[in-house]
């Protein structure tokens, strides 16, 4: 078997960036037993934007969509109920349904249409949901089953390694590229791997509504050009991929976190958070380091990463605290210079 391996240039020059505020995310309508709604966005694991000032962020461990509207000026979170799991919407050890949960770690928008993809870490987290309109007033919001695709993602043993955690999805082009997370455990001679892969992009997005109207779905669209990836280390803890974006141009943007998790469902400690681009046709990637407001490399779990459309210097990310009480944070963060190239 042929593995494509890839060339990554760290510290690359004016890719680094700095966090310049930091936002906790409430929601606006607060609390609500009915329908196990906390106060706060509980977890941050993907964004994707929906409009110049208006944001999406997913979450692992609460099926609630948090639509960040105003981002930059006064900010307004709202959130789109998910359907629940037996009355559940929330997730964690204390309440001894982690497993349950739907561990939405990607997202994308395209065609009016919001995607967010379950890790795909274990049977239960193979599942799509979809939201058509997911500003509107009344979005319609459709979980679905998409067992298909990740059989694929998990046959192709250059993109799945030993554990499949799909944490990034971005545009590219006529494709939609995925990245995989390679925090897993080995499984026998199979190592835990970051890496890339694409699916066309229209063909998934008939695929998916397609099993959304219940209807016969298309064929799952097949994944090719998958390529590995080594992101090196921060703090001797191996770096990985946490989120994709598109640029507008040859590379996707990546979020890669260093964070000692004993495998792909449990968390640990970060020890670093680079930003980088990566050029799977190429097989080329860069990357540079994030730091605090302090200048000190950011010790926090950033999983999702959107570009601001008007300052070419300026990004957003947003930060799971692993923590089921604190709030997720919105990361305001100055670029280097070498992003507004």
């Amino acid at each position: 078997m042929s593995v494509r391996k890839a060339r990554v240039e760290h510290a690359a020059d004016g890719l680094g960036a700095r966090v310049a505020r930091r936002t906790p995310l409430f929601y606006a309508r607060g609390a609500d037993a009915a329908l196990d709604r906390p106060a706060h966005v509980r977890a941050g694991s993907a964004l994707a934007r929906l409009g110049p000032s208006t944001l999406a962020v997913v979450q692992d461990d609460a099926s609630f969509l948090a639509i960040l509207e105003g981002v930059g000026g006064e900010l307004t979170v709202r959130d789109v109920p998910l359907p629940a799991h037996d009355g559940v919407r929330q997730f964690d050890d204390g309440r001894g349904n982690k497993e349950s949960k739907l561990d939405l770690e990607a997202c994308l928008a395209f065609d009016g249409v919001l995607v967010a993809f379950g890790s795909g870490s274990s049977p239960k987290r193979e599942r799509v949901v979809i939201v058509e309109g997911p500003t509107d007033a009344a979005p319609r919001v459709t979980l679905v089953e998409a067992h298909a695709l990740y059989q694929a993602m998990r046959n192709d043993p250059i993109f799945a390694g030993a554990e499949l955690n799909i944490e990034g999805a971005a545009i590219a082009g006529d494709d939609v590229i995925f990245l995989q997370r390679g925090n897993g455990a080995c499984a026998g001679d199979r190592q835990p791997v970051d890496a890339s892969a694409r699916v066309d992009r229209l063909a998934l997005l008939a695929y998916l509504l397609g099993l959304a109207r219940g209807a016969n779905a298309r064929s799952c669209p097949p994944l090719r050009d998958a390529v590995q990836w080594d992101l090196g280390t921060a703090g001797g803890t191996r770096l990985t991929f946490t989120d994709a974006v598109t640029t507008g141009s040859r590379w996707t943007a990546f979020l890669a976190c260093a964070e000692a998790s004993p495998d792909a469902t449990r968390d640990g400690p970060v020890a670093g958070v680079s930003i980088g681009r990566l050029d799977d046709r190429r097989g080329d990637a860069e990357l540079g380091v994030i730091t605090d407001e302090r200048g000190v490399p950011l010790l926090d779990k950033a999983e999702g990463i959107a570009f601001d459309v008007h300052d070419p210097r300026r990004a957003w990310l947003v930060v799971d605290r692993d923590d089921p009480d604190s709030p997720a944070e919105l990361l305001e963060l100055g670029l280097g210079d070498g992003w507004a190239k």
